[in-house]
């Protein structure tokens, strides 16, 4: 019980944080966020907290469009329990808008504060992974792990047929993979207020 109301509070407070902040609501996919923490020797969602109906935009700031339960995320959930079997010190992660812009202010955020960053391209999943439900995260968590010796704490996946580029922060848990992000936003801020220089 103690492990559960941990991580619920943690949760809560994870929450909290993004519902405060207008520079995240830059960072919204069109299939929205969700912020998954897994309850220890969790495997299977059912042991995962998240947020009901994920997160989305409501006049300008994230907004949780349900509580937070055990069972409330599918492929968040499926990452965060696989790449725990590589590293037990992940338990959390969230997911977030990706394109070229975004890219390379999280290589750079990742460089200056010494956090792994890495990319799984989705267009070489073998069909016999692509197919079955369920059947991508071990190949995408295996991937990372050959291409970069561990599971990177941040890491992009390119659009693969019929799927949305997406960023993906993995950490210890839901406040310290939202300060991340949080962190991420903020830069993404001031990208976007900088004055562009006409082409010549």
């Amino acid at each position: 019980m103690k492990n559960v109301e941990a991580v619920f509070g943690n949760m809560v407070r994870a929450v909290e944080m993004l519902e405060h902040s207008r520079d995240f609501a830059a960072l919204m996919p069109e299939v929205r966020v969700n912020l998954v923490y897994a309850l220890p020797g969790a495997r299977s969602g059912r042991k995962v907290a998240a947020v009901d109906g994920r997160i989305t935009v409501v006049n300008g700031l994230p907004h949780a469009s349900g509580p937070i339960k055990l069972g409330g995320s599918d492929h968040m959930a499926r990452l965060v329990i696989e790449a725990r079997l590589r590293n037990p010190d992940i338990n959390a992660g969230m997911n977030f808008k990706c394109d070229r812009e975004i890219i390379s202010i999280v290589r750079k955020y990742a460089s200056s504060h010494d956090i792994a960053f890495g990319y799984i391209d989705r267009t070489t999943e073998p069909p016999e992974v692509a197919a079955p439900d369920r059947a991508s995260m071990p190949w995408i968590v295996g991937e990372l792990v050959n291409t970069y010796g561990a599971v990177p704490r941040l890491f992009y996946e390119g659009d693969g047929w019929g799927k949305e580029p997406l960023f993906f922060c993995l950490g210890h848990d839901a406040v310290e993979v939202v300060k991340i992000s949080l962190d991420i936003a903020r830069n993404y801020r001031f990208f976007l207020k900088e004055p562009r220089v006409p082409l010549p």
